[in-house]
């Protein structure tokens, strides 16, 4: 397992952009994992946003951030960014980043590790 730590988030008005930043410790080995965002709002079950394969190379979005968001790696800083824009009210959720062996994986049983979640808020 990794340990992992959420930054960013916030608040913002609906058509603005936030982003989102999970980060390794260094000499965790980070480029061995497939790293994944999922987000929970209130009272819904946690669901999957997006992953990026271990080099960077191929990511996967769930249909709802499709052209909204963005996700990219840069392993030698331990670091998985997740660029939102476009945002809207149904974005406002807890976000986490989790990683795990297995690319394409879309369910949160599937990742060992996961970070604290970070909190993104969209005003209407």
């Amino acid at each position: 397992q990794v340990q992992l730590v959420e930054y960013g988030g916030g608040s913002v008005q609906a058509g603005g952009s936030l982003s989102l930043s999970c980060v390794a410790p260094a000499r965790s080995n980070f480029g061995r994992y497939v790293v994944a965002w999922f987000r929970q709002a209130p009272g819904k079950e946690r669901e999957f946003v997006a992953t990026i394969t271990r080099s960077g190379a191929d990511t996967l979005y769930a249909d709802f951030v499709k052209g909204r968001f963005t996700v990219s790696r840069v392993n030698e800083m331990n670091t998985v960014r997740m660029n939102m824009d476009s945002l809207n009210p149904e974005d406002t959720a807890v976000y986490y980043c989790a990683a795990g062996d297995d690319w394409g994986a879309r369910t949160p049983e599937e990742y060992l590790s996961w970070g604290q979640g970070a909190q993104v808020t969209v005003d209407s």
